[in-house]
């Protein structure tokens, strides 16, 4: 090995080294903040001199920042370090086939400000809205630093930011990634809905720590399945891993937008219900309701409407068995608007996830709330990831 290419590798290593330590110094104060400096020695492991280094560069960027305007000029106390979540701000977006939710969230998950418009039918207009969003809010949050934009779709994209496969969303080969940058500003992580989500848990979820192999299931138009191994996210060949909505249960099922017949999503989906809703026996259903809609037809007393949710019910169980037997995950974590009536289909889906589970399986299932609003949450964690590494588990 010539001389330049030992120089190279050394380089590179010690700017690997670099922004791992930077990491482990920034993901202490979120977990243990507000710190001093010695103490933030302690639980980082790194030396005195790096920590002195690496906090000053962080107050410098506005990620960090050092004791209270309130506190006395004498107050003998050790200054204490904390992120400045006033400061330091991110976009996360969930795009989803009907409508398209942006926030300006802190590095602590929560949102300043947030709107939602009806997604756009093509890329480029998508796009152009999006500008026009973000540029609105950063207008009204000066003093807010972005630090980056975090995308959850309905989609998988590949390393470089291309969108290879959304049949939901009907987009089709679009090199996203550097469109949006282009147009926003900001440097972009764009990611699978579920994915996003399984980060997002991983990050933000209220589970017993230690937690390592973790699967998310976003149950909407489709239904995604991100996958958490070793506590990072398995994307597999071409960023295709997990595509468990279009393993076929039917080869003679229903036609799904992704080109086959009898998807496991043409069964346990929201569209899905709704479907055989409107198709079922003796439907005078006049036009086409929403997933909300069948909830609360079901609420007040509309048999068929209970009818589809329960076959919905049924049919996901079904797939989380595959997926429990298949992977055995210590966590299967469910994501959606189903969610909002857990207490009337989780048993159902539990039974019939029993029913077809080899004796002694000891997955847990667990059902998200709406209200943390789990895919934008998703997107907040991509841009997290990005800057405080992977979160220490036990």
């Amino acid at each position: 090995m010539r001389k330049s290419e030992l120089t190279i590798i050394a380089v590179a290593t010690s700017k690997d080294a670099r922004q791992a330590q930077r990491r482990v110094a920034l993901n202490s104060i979120r977990l243990h903040g507000p710190i001093s400096r010695a103490e933030l020695v302690r639980v980082s492991g790194l030396q005195r001199s790096t920590i002195s280094v690496l906090v000053d560069e962080l107050i410098e960027e506005g990620w960090v920042s050092e004791g209270s305007a309130n506190e006395p000029a004498h107050n003998a106390k050790p200054m204490l370090l904390h992120l400045d979540v006033e400061r330091a701000g991110i976009f996360a977006v969930e795009l989803r086939p009907e409508v398209t939710t942006v926030a300006l969230a802190g590095v602590d998950a929560r949102y300043v400000e947030q709107t939602s418009w009806p997604t756009p039918q093509t890329p480029e207009v998508f796009v152009r809205r999006l500008a026009r969003t973000v540029s609105a809010m950063r207008r009204a949050h000066p003093r807010v630093v972005c630090e980056g934009m975090g995308v959850s779709l309905p989609g998988r994209v590949d390393h470089d930011g291309r969108l290879v496969f959304a049949p939901n969303l009907r987009w089709r080969d679009v090199n996203l990634s550097p469109l949006i940058e282009a147009s926003c500003g900001l440097p972009v992580v764009l990611e699978n809905a579920a994915n996003a989500c399984a980060l997002g848990e991983f990050w933000f979820g209220r589970h017993p720590e230690g937690i390592r192999h973790l699967v998310a299931i976003t149950v909407s138009e489709g239904i995604g399945v991100g996958l958490l191994v070793n506590g990072e996210l398995l994307h597999g060949g071409q960023a295709m891993a997990g595509e468990f909505g279009h393993v076929t249960i039917d080869v003679d099922g229903p036609p799904c937008p992704c080109g086959k017949r009898g998807c496991w999503e043409r069964y346990a989906s929201n569209s899905a219900a709704v479907q055989h809703y409107v198709h079922g026996p003796s439907s005078e259903v006049g036009g086409i309701p929403r997933f909300e809609d069948l909830l609360r037809f079901a609420a007040h007393g509309d048999g068929r409407a209970r009818q589809s949710l329960e076959r919905m019910a049924r049919y996901l169980g079904f797939g989380l068995a595959n997926l429990a037997m298949a992977l055995a995950p210590e966590l299967i974590v469910v994501i959606g608007e189903v969610t909002a009536v857990w207490d009337q289909m989780g048993p159902i889906v539990l039974d019939a996830m029993q029913k077809q589970s080899l004796p002694h399986m000891t997955t847990r299932v667990v059902a998200t709330d709406p209200a943390a609003q789990p895919r934008l949450r998703g997107a907040l964690s991509l841009v997290l990831q990005r800057h405080f590494g992977t979160p220490p588990v036990a």
